[in-house]
């Protein structure tokens, strides 16, 4: 686990071992959401990154009676 401290801009430092394990790169944007009580960053990805992420993913479930 890495803990990192907050400037006092505000700003905090990801540490680099993440960085590169998420393939971040400077002036990527990311999404901060407040979530139970944490700090989610979610970094976007382009369409052409996100292309066939879902591929080979289970399609098939049971419709309900009232779904055909």
């Amino acid at each position: 686990m890495n803990a990192v401290a907050i400037s006092p801009k505000f700003q905090v430092v990801i540490p680099k071992d993440v960085r590169n394990q998420l393939h971040l790169v400077p002036g990527q944007m990311v999404q901060v959401i407040p979530y139970e009580g944490r700090i989610e960053i979610i970094p976007e990805r382009s369409i052409t990154e996100m292309r066939g992420f879902l591929k080979g993913i289970d399609t098939t479930f049971e419709r309900e009676g009232d779904r055909q």
